[in-house]
């Protein structure tokens, strides 16, 4: 038990209810490979664990922080082209990932420097327009450049051989799955993302995190009391891109495909807010309970709407109404039933039943 709480950085989850959620989202993530056949629950599995990390950065700068940025989804978008073009280039070896990676982590640190100090002196609402003024001129740039970047088609590439889905680790099967390339890689990406969850608990569970809370409160106060709110802003801006760009570095080794609509399309920016608000702002736990809410109804929404409908022959007016075309518009509903009902979001609302 104290080593959970220890990993947990002394933040466990309060209510049984929400504990229960959490571990039941672990076990599954970590088994459904060997219990759901297909590509597609594999490839919703492999979303999930990203966008957790991708919504638990953001949180970093939006819950914690108090800052709003609409330039997330840029340094995702580093990070997965920065791996893409580096094997493209250098070919499907591992060096041409670490190559790729520590590019694109140094280049989305000397943009989140340059952003921070430039931008977080002047007001939240001119900082929010600053960084969707550089991440839609950063998504043009990449639209433009066809010939480096692909274009608005992208660019595919080869991983490095262990990952490739025609790869064997063992001959034999486990549970009737082959333990091939494709498996290694969502271990990978699972793996990764948890260390990268447990990181970010840690810094927002740290001083450095409560300093940060202070300045979302009262940043006037904060700063009276001999805290530079522009240095804590800028690094927790820098952390939450370093981040981002390492979530984006797992998409493009899951997808083996890097494109603008994927990485750096405003639609992602407006999912990874969506999540934050569904699973409770200042909360971490919440990117996990939002992030598998989201992308699962995202997912098989439109598919159990549809056959919901094909078993409603007898009720034509019902069938219309759960037509599967209309699965935005249930999506929409249900993301406005949550802000109901759930103010503080999903985790909100689970500790305060706790408490």
């Amino acid at each position: 038990m104290r080593v959970i709480r220890s990993l947990l950085s002394d933040d466990v989850p309060r209510g049984r209810l929400l504990v229960a959620l959490l571990a039941a989202i672990l076990v599954g993530l970590a088994v459904v490979p060997f219990v759901a056949g297909g590509a597609r629950a594999l490839n919703t599995a492999a979303t999930i664990c990203v966008f957790i990390v991708l919504v638990a950065s953001y949180d970093l700068l939006l819950g914690y922080a108090g800052i709003v940025s609409f330039a997330h989804t840029m340094f995702y978008g580093i990070g997965a082209y920065g791996v893409g073009l580096a094997l493209g280039a250098m070919g499907p070896t591992w060096w041409a990932v670490f190559t790729g990676l520590a590019t694109a982590l140094t280049v989305t640190l000397v943009l989140a420097l340059v952003i921070g100090l430039v931008s977080l002196r002047v007001r939240a609402l001119f900082f929010a327009m600053i960084t969707l003024a550089v991440a839609s001129a950063f998504s043009v740039l990449a639209s433009q450049l066809s010939d480096f970047t692909g274009g608005e088609d992208g660019r595919n590439f080869r991983v490095p051989e262990v990952l490739q889905p025609g790869y064997r680790l063992i001959e034999s099967e486990i549970f009737g799955r082959a333990i091939d390339g494709r498996l290694l890689t969502y271990y990978l990406v699972l793996a990764v993302s948890v260390v990268l969850f447990l990181f970010l608990l840690r810094v927002v569970n740290s001083q450095f995190g409560r300093v940060l809370q202070a300045i979302r409160e009262n940043d006037f106060r904060a700063e009276a009391l001999g805290y530079r709110t522009v240095v804590y802003r800028t690094l927790a801006n820098c952390i939450a891109a370093l981040v981002a760009t390492l979530a984006g570095a797992l998409m493009a080794l899951w997808l083996r495909y890097v494109g603008p609509k994927t990485v750096l399309s405003f639609e992602v920016m407006t999912d990874i807010l969506l999540i934050v608000v569904i699973g409770g702002m200042g909360r971490m736990y919440g990117a996990v309970i939002g992030s598998v809410l989201f992308i699962l109804a995202q997912n098989y929404l439109q598919l159990g709407m549809g056959r919901a409908a094909a078993q409603l022959v007898d009720w034509p007016w019902l069938a219309r109404v759960i037509h599967p075309d209309r699965w935005m518009l249930w999506m929409g509903i249900l993301f406005i039933a949550c802000v109901y009902y759930f103010p503080t979001g999903i985790v909100g609302k689970l500790r305060g039943t706790a408490r």
